[in-house]
């Protein structure tokens, strides 16, 4: 039976988004779990594997949420399951509430608060780029970025940055964050000034010399470097950094940059004709779903109203 028959069946025969208990953790064969999805998912012996006690699923009843824990010579990831009340039955797929953007779950995790933003605040559309200061391809990704969204999108375009250095292979990326957060607390204006320049200078910065490049750097940008010194020296914001490390373990990611427009996550660099296209869509369907919305309030919809909004091939790098 296909995912998408299976899971209509399902959603037709029980209380729709109803909240269930979930399954009480002895009930579930961990061991048998992890046999079955190395075998189905190819993970080779040397991935180490942890299953996480399961949680209620909130959006199919009778079903519960389990997260897989992958980790792999310094490098984690987080895949997430849905196993029936029995514990023999387990879906991989994604579950979609009609009443909310088909990207909730990633909405609901990712936290902005405190976080470095350039463009409109309240756009419509709003970037989320998790990124790593000594990634190549986030240095490609943030010059095509900050050299054509706000000039194009001035009032529709809102950027947020979260660090997430892949420390197992950039060796000096989490100081770079720490130093990054640090300039933000100071000035969040400054922060920009930093993105902007460890990337330009990516190539000429090591382990070794990224402090005094910084400093140096500091003493022309306007930004205190006896303040950014403290803040570095106490690894004030480490904490900052480790969370949105976290948050991106959560949401499964193993790859910078990683990008989420409204929700909707890419992996890579998107090429600029290819990210404007994908704006531009975003703002049509919030415009067309706000008319819907007004639509529907006047004709009381009796069963859903739906916008369909086509696809768009994106050929990434």
């Amino acid at each position: 039976m296909k995912l998408a028959t299976f899971l209509l069946a399902t959603l037709v025969t029980l209380p729709i988004f109803a909240q269930t208990k979930a399954i009480p953790s002895a009930a579930i064969d961990k061991p048998a779990i992890e046999a079955y999805l190395r075998h189905a998912e190819l993970w080779i012996p040397q991935v180490s594997v942890s299953i996480d006690d399961p949680k209620p699923s909130a959006y199919l009843p009778g079903f519960s949420e389990i997260a897989v824990h992958l980790s792999y010579q310094g490098q984690t990831k987080e895949e997430h399951y849905l196993i029936s009340q029995n514990g023999k039955n387990i879906v991989k797929g994604e579950v979609y509430d009609m009443s909310k953007s088909p990207f909730q779950s990633a909405l609901d995790q990712i936290k902005l608060d405190s976080q470095p933003s350039y463009g409109k605040p309240g756009a419509p559309v709003t970037i989320v780029v998790y990124g790593d200061f000594q990634c190549p391809v986030c240095k490609v990704e943030a010059d095509v970025m900050r050299k054509n969204l706000v000039q194009n999108f001035p009032d529709k375009v809102q950027v947020y940055f979260k660090d997430f250095p892949l420390e197992s292979i950039h060796p000096w990326a989490r100081a770079a964050s720490d130093t990054g957060r640090c300039i933000y607390k100071q000035d969040p204006q400054a922060f920009w000034k930093f993105h902007d320049w460890i990337y330009e200078n990516q190539e000429g910065v090591t382990p070794e010399t990224l402090n005094a490049k910084v400093m140096a750097w500091a003493g022309t940008a306007g930004v205190d470097s006896i303040q950014l010194g403290r803040c570095v020296d106490g690894k004030v914001t480490d904490k900052e950094v480790a969370q949105n490390i976290a948050e991106a373990h959560g949401l499964g990611l193993d790859a910078t940059p990683t990008l989420y427009i409204n929700g909707r996550k890419f992996v890579g660099a998107l090429e600029w004709p290819i990210m404007q296209q994908l704006v531009q869509l975003e703002i049509d369907h919030q415009a067309a779903a706000a008319k819907t919305t007004a639509k529907t309030d006047d004709t009381k919809c009796e069963e859903t109203c739906i916008v369909n909004i086509p696809k768009v091939a994106v050929r990434q790098k």
